[in-house]
């Protein structure tokens, strides 16, 4: 088999932003939403820059340099699937602050003039005040460069500073190499507090709220129509004889009618005035037929029988539903309805909470949630009128809880962090601080972290032929202040292992996502542990090779769980792997910087995969192992055998980082199962479940991994409480799960299965994600001929 056909100048097909162009524009002519239809009229016209970029030779899709004549450095516009669009991040028409410091220093309104401006001793002179001040901001990476040319500069590192601008020059007149004046005071170092949300944008959300349009019908239903409806209801009964005899028994006198006359005038006030509920306008509404028999009345003309009928029809079943106006049922409904429709709206209490909020530091997160989310005070009481001692409902404490700053395990415990995804998306302000603590001046730490902080903003790109994303420390600048960074191992180690036992305790069952696997790959490199972190590659672009980190990660493994139930399970044989590993290490099984595919791949790993791949079915095999012959899917399967053999990072976490999460292996073994009985359970009636069993089989590697580290009474233990969870799940989980547990229960006790991954005649199984023909997790084995396949 050749491992490297097929591999060199692959680029990516436009049939995909084709496609996004064509959605975009039936979005842009047809939705009803005017901001909806605006921004996808944004989104055709960059998905038109893709296609006119890929059909003219300007864009190379797949390629880490996109754009013909930018440098991988430059941060590019990129769009939905890694697209660049082939416009810079920081180009485009001049920013306000760009004119305004034009008019400041005297110069023409262009990105060239600033540049050169800045090289001037005026120039330097502003770029020393920014630093000093720590009053700016980066918002994509180009924005610190001139600050960093400026930081050398004051150094005396002059020879630094010109090959610095030197690299910037070719592109002054097109990117935006100045930092953004903020009037704001310098973000304090939190140490380890982070927030999802500032003040600001919690404010920004809660200002936005509307009154809920059913909220406030139902509101007035309650506090105007109904006790409307029921003087209507008493003064008809008034008509009614003595022994509670039928409406209209008594001839209405003329006060009976000057008071009808009354409430009809006061309900064209009311109706007027409250126009949200209109179901008192409903000709069959009980509440207008007896404002229609009133006015018909007040108005002298008699009932036809048919009104007549209709108007006695609907004062019945009025006293029989509620009582009689003034009994103790009908006076308690209304008491419990009127304190319903007291309660506080939603939209009031957000604006007691956006003048709350306008005290803090807007910047920032909340340190201390509870005066924020305190019931009403009287003071509010008196200025908004709203009720002293209203609770704010839970709606509102959510969105208000997402800007709470703390330590991101106090996070996690409190569910302000939901999931792995959300993790990754402020593990980089942690990685931020930690990376610009190894700089010793207090200026350029300051900068370095806003530089990383919006590096990590910086959108991946869609690549090919085994490229990897640019890393932060090719930036010129970055790379320029290199030689100042000083010694932060075992800071990155420490933070690097508190990341990896927060993201394996609080989300058992779920895979590193990519983000995260990113940002402890960052920590893992400069805690020089040697810990290979690998990617979730994608299954639908999967080029038939592995890097040479994948069998790293997978030796590490096998360092960790020879001849444990993991590896009998999954019928790993991780001799073979550790002997690969040397084979190929002595061969070209290291990167070489500039060298080709070759270089930069394990054919031994891509054939171990292939290979399982291939036996875990009885599909045949395609030209390279499976993953030719059967599309997306047969690559998944190849996929998920890396994910099997190098445990997707949990090995490496465990055995070269260290985490050890409280209180043991045992509890999240159990938690991740809860989350294969979630994921199970949306395959019931499901018309597309591949997916989900994928996700499934995947939190079930998850537990397998970690009950292989508990000691064996431990796994004994927890055998027994899957089984027992299982049990209390509909029956068709149940069911479906049965064959799973049974295989992990035969391989505990020191079974295997068969090369075909079952045993004892199919009643236990191997769970894998993937498949090419048809999966058994899908079909119910609880219908009626329902048996899995």
């Amino acid at each position: 088999m050749d491992d490297n056909a097929d591999q060199q100048h692959l680029t990516a097909a436009p049939g995909y932003a084709q496609g996004q162009l064509a959605k975009a524009f039936t979005t842009a002519l047809t939705h009803q939403d005017a901001d909806t239809r605006r921004r996808a009229e944004g989104r055709v016209k960059r998905w038109r820059a893709v296609l006119a970029g890929m059909s003219g030779g300007l864009l190379t899709i797949g390629s880490r340099t996109p754009v013909t004549g930018f440098p991988a450095w430059v941060t590019p516009e990129v769009v939905h699937g890694g697209f660049a669009t082939g416009a810079p991040g920081a180009g485009g028409p001049l920013q306000p602050y760009e004119t305004r410091l034009a008019d400041q220093f005297g110069v023409p309104a262009d990105r060239r003039a600033l540049f050169a401006h800045c090289l001037t001793d005026t120039g330097l002179t502003w770029l020393w005040g920014q630093l000093n001040s720590g009053r700016y901001e980066v918002t994509v990476p180009e924005e610190g460069a001139l600050l960093t040319m400026a930081w050398l500069v004051r150094h005396g590192e002059t020879a630094a500073a010109l090959d610095l601008v030197a690299e910037l020059a070719p592109f002054a007149g097109r990117l935006r190499f100045l930092p953004r004046p903020s009037s704001g005071r310098p973000a304090p170092d939190a140490g380890d507090a982070l927030h999802r949300r500032s003040v600001a944008a919690t404010v920004t959300t809660l200002a936005r709220r509307r009154p809920n349009a059913a909220v406030e019908t139902q509101r007035e239903a309650l506090a105007v129509w109904q006790p409307f409806g029921d003087e209507l209801l008493a003064h008809w009964l008034e008509t009614a004889g003595t022994e509670g005899g039928p409406v209209l028994e008594l001839a209405p006198d003329a006060d009976w009618l000057a008071r009808g006359a009354a409430l009809l005038d006061r309900y064209g006030l009311l109706a007027e005035q409250h126009t949200r509920c209109g179901k008192h306008r409903r000709p069959k509404e009980n509440l207008a037929i007896l404002r229609g028999a009133l006015e018909e009345t007040v108005a002298g003309r008699p009932l036809d029988p048919r009104r007549l009928g209709l108007l006695r029809h609907a004062v019945t079943s009025m006293v029989r539903r509620r009582g009689l106006p003034g009994s103790a049922r009908h006076t308690g409904l209304r008491r419990a309805q009127r304190t319903q429709a007291a309660l506080p709206s939603h939209h009031a209490l957000a604006q007691v909470l956006v003048g709350r909020l306008a005290a803090l530091p807007q910047e920032s997160g909340i340190a201390d949630l509870t005066p924020v989310l305190a019931p009403v005070s009287e003071r509010e009481e008196r200025d908004t009128g709203l009720p002293a001692g209203a609770e704010l409902p839970p709606a509102l404490r959510r969105v208000v809880e997402r800007a709470l700053s703390a330590p991101v395990s106090t996070l996690v415990e409190r569910g302000v962090v939901p999931s792995a995804e959300v993790l990754a998306a402020l593990v980089p302000q942690l990685v931020a601080v930690t990376t610009a603590r190894s700089y010793d001046d207090e200026a350029l730490r300051t900068l370095m972290a806003a530089s990383y902080r919006a590096f990590r903003n910086r959108r991946s790109l869609l690549l090919l032929n085994l490229e990897r994303q640019v890393r932060i420390e090719e930036l010129p600048w970055v790379r320029a202040v290199s030689a100042r960074r000083g010694d932060t191992t075992a800071e990155a180690a420490l933070l690097l292992r508190q990341l990896g036992e927060l993201a394996v305790r609080g989300f058992p069952g779920t895979i590193l996502p990519n983000p995260l696997v990113r940002e402890l790959g960052v920590l893992a490199r400069q805690s020089e542990l040697g810990a290979p972190l690998v990617e979730e590659l994608a299954a639908d672009i999967f080029m038939d090779a592995f890097g040479p980190k994948f069998l790293v990660a997978a030796g590490i493994a096998g360092e960790l769980l020879g001849g444990s139930v993991y590896e009998r399970y999954y019928g790993i044989d991780y001799a073979a792997v550790r002997e690969l590993t040397i084979a190929e290490a002595g061969g070209s099984g290291r990167p070489e910087k500039g060298g080709s595919v070759a270089a930069r791949t394990s054919p031994g790993f891509m054939r171990l995969c292939a290979e399982r791949a291939a036996s875990a079915s009885s599909a045949p095999a395609g030209s390279s192992g499976v993953s030719r012959g059967f599309g997306v899917a047969a690559n998944g399967k190849v996929i998920e055998q890396s994910q099997i053999l190098t445990t997707h990072n949990l090995a490496t976490l465990v055995h070269r980082v260290g985490i050890a999460p409280e209180p043991g292996w045992a509890e999240p073994a159990r938690r991740a199962f809860g989350t294969v009985c979630r994921l199970t359970a949306r395959v019931h009636h499901n018309a597309r479940p591949y997916s989900t069993i994928k996700d499934a089989a995947y939190a079930w590697r998850q537990s397998v991994f970690h009950l292989s580290l508990c000691t064996p009474a431990e796994q004994r233990g927890v055998l027994a409480d899957l089984g027992a969870e299982a049990a209390r799940q509909p029956a068709h989980v149940a069911a479906r799960l049965a064959p799973a547990l049974a295989g992990l229960r035969l391989v505990v006790e020191g079974g295997a299965f068969d090369p075909d991954g079952t045993a004892d005649g199919g009643r236990a199984r191997r769970l894998l994600g993937w498949t090419t023909d048809g999966h058994w997790l899908a079909a119910d084995p609880t219908a009626v001929g329902g048996k899995g396949s």
